[in-house]
């Protein structure tokens, strides 16, 4: 950006502009993003963020310890407000700094005094001795297109404000001036003060190596990005496309129903048209039949109620005869018929199941490919299981949550509802919570298709039997001897300190997978905690002790052994570098800088044997365990005594030689005993809450929190850690 500024005009409004403020920069100065913010906007701005984010890309900012004074400077746009201050200073109808007349004459700008002077003031300027090496830019060079590359604010040191810095001291990272190499910075072991052009030349050439490797960077994500909005571009065209072939098949669907639906309406008018005749038929020969009954019965009683004994006898015979034929004669008075009504060959329930499965969106989804991981359940409690939709390569791919089906049973096969929600590109959260324990099953479909082991077996747990345990006592991968600190990382994988193995073994958070293991020095291991850049930080006491920081590979990076330490055990790190170690044999705890430098000693003369420490940042309250007190103590970070709460006992509330301390996400405190295994929750303030467990083998020694819910406890004598459902 800054080349293509370098030869315009309006550079002042294009990049001399903080996007903050939105006014022209006042004091810039530079994140490790390398976005840069008037100072000014930076310190509110961090007023109402922690930790503070980039107002511009969001990246995580931790400042140093003087806060936003202690970030770089941008020089580069100090010297543009400069640049652009002096040519609008060159401009006619601008008089001179100095003598302050000379209004149209020509100008020129020292760079040393910061000031704009015309012809006169300039000669004289030169002509002082104290003045006389002063670099000055006329007011050609000014109004030159390479004005602005020459043009440079000189650096003068803090501690010698009259002496320019000149050199850089490759030890201390520091620019000092000439004093300084004589003074502070005097060549030799612990100093090596080198011309700063000599420094600047090799750090050129490594800038220049890193541009070098820029552009084929750039262009492969310019590439990424143009693929990007090619498939953009095809997206609304692609749903047009699915959006009329599945009318076109549903319609198609549709037609076929209703003319089925018009079959069976036919079919049902025929035959009520068949049965019909079939009837009326009938009918008619009944009614025939009824007829010549109901003639026969009416002659016969005339002839009884009227007729003389003359009449009876000259028709008698021939209604006998007739009447009793009618009496005689077989006849078929049934209907043989019954209603007709609409068979359901297929039910409709079952149908709409079937339903399901005419059509689907077709994407780039391998079901065959995507990953289902079932995450610790416990019973009352929102248990989540993970799915991975995958394209065809096997890498994360998006696709829309009604292709995706889920469905849980409990052991009786009652539903279990489930609850899905996309966290990211291809990453999807199946949410239940579990009434009864045993085995559930939980099936999981993509695109009308099984996922992969669908269904899958969910051994739901009770709330206080570990939903996990991982380890056994070995020294050989995934086996674990005398575990005590226990951390875990940003992707939720779990750290513990091995004691007997001497090492630190790195499982999966999920499933309990053995990662890594290496090898750490010092006797006695025993914390462990990692940095926000992910790096481990072991503590070690006995022989060789000291604080000891290692590479996420395992690489001893560096060793902290500061001279008020003595004993270190439990650590903890803070957001913003800065580590609190509890010293058993200092009996204090220690607040120390980034670089292992003390700040200052916490609980002298009130701590008896401190072993773990955590830290509530959005307080500034640092929580302590004392085994010998069978207490827990609460300082400030400034050293004050806050409160304690505990006391030895097998109550509630009670505590037994406390060891691991965690502190939650709310304030919580969470507690583990050596004494008798248990873990127990406190509030805020110490008040007793819950007991969450009691651990393996009666010695909980160390504690953590995953970031899906669960508390992770190393087991001492159970050679093991536990996981536990926490919120």
């Amino acid at each position: 950006m800054a080349s293509k500024l370098a030869g315009s005009d309006d550079f002042d409004d294009q990049f001399l502009t903080c996007p903050v403020c939105m006014l022209q920069f006042r004091d810039p100065r530079i994140l490790p993003c390398l976005h840069t913010f008037c100072s000014g906007c930076l310190q509110e701005w961090a007023t109402k963020q922690q930790p503070l984010e980039c107002p511009t890309c969001r990246t995580q900012v931790s400042l140093p310890d003087q806060g936003v004074d202690g970030l770089r400077t941008n020089f580069y746009v100090n010297n543009l407000l400069d640049f652009a201050e002096a040519k609008k200073g060159a401009e006619p109808g601008v008089p001179c700094q100095v003598c302050e007349g000379n209004v149209e004459g020509s100008k020129s700008w020292c760079a040393d005094c910061a000031i704009l002077m015309c012809e006169s003031c300039t000669l004289l300027h030169r002509k002082f001795p104290s003045s006389k090496d002063h670099e000055v830019t006329t007011e050609e060079t000014l109004k030159a297109e390479e004005g602005k590359s020459k043009f440079h604010r000189k650096r003068h040191c803090e501690k010698h404000k009259k002496y320019e810095l000149e050199f850089y001291c490759e030890i201390c990272k520091a620019l000092v001036c000439t004093a300084c190499t004589v003074v502070d910075h005097r060549p030799g072991k612990d100093h090596n003060p080198v011309e700063i052009a000599t420094v600047a030349l090799r750090r050129k050439e490594t800038l220049q190596g890193l541009l070098q490797d820029i552009d084929p960077r750039l262009k492969e994500i310019q590439t990424s990005v143009k693929e990007v909005e090619r498939k953009m571009s095809n997206l609304i065209p692609s749903k047009e496309a699915a959006t009329s072939q599945t009318e076109a098949y549903f319609d198609e669907l549709v037609g076929l129903l209703r003319k089925r639906k018009k079959e069976i309406l036919g079919h049902i008018d025929e035959q009520c048209r068949a049965d019909g005749k079939a009837l009326q038929t009938k009918r008619e020969a009944i009614e025939f039949e009824l007829v010549g009954l109901t003639s026969a019965q009416t002659f016969c009683q005339q002839a009884l109620e009227h007729g003389s004994d003359v009449h009876i006898l000259e028709v008698g015979n021939q209604v006998q005869t007739r009447v009793e034929t009618l009496l005689t004669k077989e006849l078929d008075l049934r209907s043989d018929w019954s209603e007709f009504q609409f068979v359901e060959n297929t039910a409709v329930v079952d149908f709409e199941k079937e339903v399901k499965d005419l059509g689907g969106v077709k994407t780039n989804i391998d079901v065959s490919k995507c990953e289902v991981v079932v995450k610790p359940a416990v019973q009352g409690f929102q248990c989540v299981a993970e799915l991975t939709t995958m394209n065809q390569e096997g890498r994360p791919c998006v696709t829309n949550c009604k292709a995706i089906t889920t469905n849980m049973k409990d052991p009786s096969e009652n539903d279990v509802p489930t609850q899905l929600q996309m966290k990211c590109g291809g990453e999807w959260e199946i949410s239940y919570v579990p009434e009864v324990t045993g085995i559930h099953s939980l099936e999981v479909k993509v695109n009308s298709l099984q996922v992969a082991e669908s269904p899958f077996d969910v051994q739901v747990h009770e709330k206080e039997t570990p939903a996990l345990t991982i380890g056994q006592k070995g020294s050989g991968v995934g086996e674990l001897n005398g575990p005590l600190g226990v951390t875990v990382d940003k992707d939720g994988n779990i750290a513990v300190v091995e004691r007997f193995n001497k090492r630190v073994q790195v499982f999966d958070g999920h499933k309990g997978h053995s990662l890594s293991i290496f090898a750490v020095e010092g006797e006695k291991t025993f914390g462990v905690d990692v940095d926000s850049n992910g790096m481990f930080l072991v503590t070690s006491w006995g022989k060789n002790y000291g604080i000891r920081r290692y590479s996420k590979e395992g690489n001893l990076l560096n060793t902290f052994k500061p001279d008020c330490m003595r004993d270190p055990h439990g650590i903890t790190v803070l957001k913003d570098g800065r580590m609190v170690v509890a010293d058993n044999k200092q009996k204090s705890c220690l607040l120390l800088q980034p670089d292992g430098s003390l700040i200052r000693e916490i609980g002298k003369g009130q701590l008896r044997s401190p072993y773990f420490v955590s830290v509530d940042e959005s307080r500034d309250v640092l929580f302590v365990t004392d085994n010998s007190a069978h207490k827990v103590f609460a300082f400030d970070l400034d050293g004050n005594l806050a409160f304690d709460f505990g006391g030895h006992g097998d109550s509630d509330g009670k505590m037994k030689n406390p060891h691991c301390i965690r502190v939650d996400q709310a304030g919580n405190i969470i507690v583990g005993n050596a004494g008798d295994g248990r873990v127990q929750v406190f509030g805020r303030d110490g008040t007793f809450t819950r007991k969450v467990a009691t651990v393996e083998g009666g010695y909980a020694s160390g504690i953590a929190l995953t970031p899906s819910g669960n508390m992770v406890v190393a087991c001492f004598h159970g050679h093991c850690i536990e996981l536990y459902r926490y919120m």
